[in-house]
């Protein structure tokens, strides 16, 4: 894809339409991708795809690797003969067609798993002990879920000793062999059913961003496995210091993350291998791989663990180019993309200079009246990924209103907008399509557009707002709002501005 100028579209999978409370990998996913083909979008971006916390986050999971079971479309187990349809269709939701119903659809689809899971033939659980033996994580996560279930859900440093402490829970997995095989199953259901889903898409010339949260969330497998890799205190096992970012455009007290920072020194003894075996995992499951808090590889913000907020903390250096050294010697075909937004300094701009990676810049940062931000078009680098919004920001039409008046007619009158209707939503939003075409235009390589924006939703529609943790990640789209999205619109500026993709056309136009 080498100086070919494409663009793509931001829907995570849980957002997708369907029958079940939560997007699935079924039907659903395989039309919006032919959807994206008829609009000549190369790129569909996704969120992290392991499971969410109790407030339906990806970024904050109790694994790096592992596959969100809820996901799983139990319309593929009764074409595999594992469920009757009567079963399959007791997953059904009956609620709101707008919003994800996280804890539903997972309690439902185990129940599912649990029924195929007992119907399994010899053939099949040779299969799954040969998925099980070619990834090497997925036996300790197994074993970490039994735990957690049989400790009534508590984190792992809550649980007794002989639990708590991972070299002596392995020494008696034995005894729960059936709930482990169990949990692996769920696992191997989901990879089967996303490598069915990612290559209908790769034939059909839609290749799939994937995003790498840096961090791994406190109550997980890969902190439970690996304490020595994170700076815990080796006797009370309660992390020294915690991750979070100062104040920002978010947050007047910054984000205090309260994940467990790496022991850099520690990776760095042993050649980085969890990170390469992460990054490893992210190519096979991705065409390119987005590393959110990128600078943090650059000097990461460190807050005392016991802090309320995330104000009282101090910036230390983080592994630079030898982690990216040693993950290129590797893996080096690994395609990466560097989340580098945020407050950073000349650090992190040699970093990503060195590394080669593509940046991101996002237009709505860009609007200061008074200023000449990079995140305007006509700064953006050719290697970089140009973004309407992230899942963090607010819509297009939303950001429109909630800006400032002075940053809004700016944005206006930057992006040529000639008429008086700015508030005006929908499909066909002038407003909106000013600021898109904007983008399009730029020399960014690709650039990527949030679902929401290309239907002209409010900030009712925004993915998550960071710093809060109500009525996030509940976002659906119906199946309604996909079939008025206006293709020859988006056909046709992914045409004019020669990002549209066909790999028949040699000219890329």
């Amino acid at each position: 894809m080498e100086n070919v100028r494409t663009a793509g579209v931001l829907l995570h999978l849980t957002s997708l339409p369907g029958p079940y409370g939560i997007g699935v990998m079924g039907e659903e996913a395989e039309r919006f991708v032919l959807l994206l083909q008829r609009m000549g979008f190369h790129y569909w971006q996704v969120l992290p795809l392991c499971p969410v916390d109790d407030t339906g986050s990806p970024y904050c999971s109790c694994s790096a690797n592992a596959g969100y079971p809820a996901l799983i479309d139990p319309r593929a187990l009764v074409k595999d003969g594992l469920l009757t349809q009567q079963e399959a269709d007791r997953g059904r939701y009956d609620g709101s067609i707008y919003i994800t119903d996280h804890r539903y659809a997972l309690e439902k689809r185990l129940q599912t798993l649990r029924l195929a899971f007992a119907r399994l033939d010899d053939a099949r659980r040779e299969q799954l002990a040969l998925f099980a033996a070619q990834n090497a994580w997925v036996k300790d996560y197994a074993l970490y879920q039994v735990l957690k279930e049989k400790h009534g859900g508590l984190p792992w440093w809550e649980w007794p000793d002989e639990d708590k402490h991972y070299e002596t829970a392995k020494k008696h997995a034995g005894l729960l062999q059936s709930e482990i095989d169990f949990h692996i199953f769920c696992q191997f259901v989901f990879f089967t059913q996303y490598r069915a889903l990612k290559e209908f898409a790769n034939a059909r010339g839609v290749f799939l961003i994937g995003d790498m949260p840096i961090y791994v969330s406190r109550d997980s497998v890969d902190v439970w496995s690996n304490p020595k890799l994170f700076l815990l205190d080796d006797k009370t096992l309660l992390p020294k210091k915690v991750a979070g970012v100062p104040p920002d455009y978010f947050s007047a007290d910054g984000q205090l993350w309260g994940n467990p920072l790496y022991d850099w020194d520690a990776m760095k003894q042993d050649g980085y291998r969890w990170w390469i075996a992460r990054v490893a995992h992210a190519s096979k499951l991705f065409d390119r791989v987005r590393i959110d808090h990128f600078r943090a590889f650059a000097s990461y913000w460190e807050v005392p663990f016991d802090s309320k907020t995330a104000k009282n903390g101090q910036w230390q250096k983080g592994p630079g180019m030898a982690l990216f050294d040693a993950i290129r010697h590797a893996l080096p075909d690994a395609d990466i993309i560097a989340e580098d937004l945020g407050i950073f300094g000349e650090d992190v701009v040699r970093l990503l200079k060195d590394t080669g990676f593509p940046g991101m810049r996002v237009v709505q940062f860009g609007f200061d009246p008074n200023g000449d931000s990079t995140h305007l078009p006509h700064n953006y680098p050719k290697n970089c990924i140009a973004y309407l919004g992230t899942h963090d920001n607010n819509t297009l039409l939303g950001w429109l209103w909630d800006a400032a008046p002075a940053e809004r007619t700016f944005a206006l009158r930057y992006c040529c907008f000639g008429g008086r209707a700015w508030g005006e939503g929908g499909f066909y939003s002038g407003s909106c399509r000013a600021i898109i075409e904007t983008v399009w235009r730029s020399p960014a390589d690709t650039a990527i557009i949030a679902v929401q924006d290309m239907c002209g939703f409010g900030k009712d529609a925004r993915m998550n707002t960071p710093g809060t943790d109500k009525d996030n990640w509940i976002f659906r789209i119906s199946a309604d709002a996909l079939s008025m999205i206006d293709e020859p619109y988006y056909r046709e500026i992914n045409t004019v501005y020669r990002r549209y993709y066909s790999p028949e056309r040699k000219d890329n136009i």
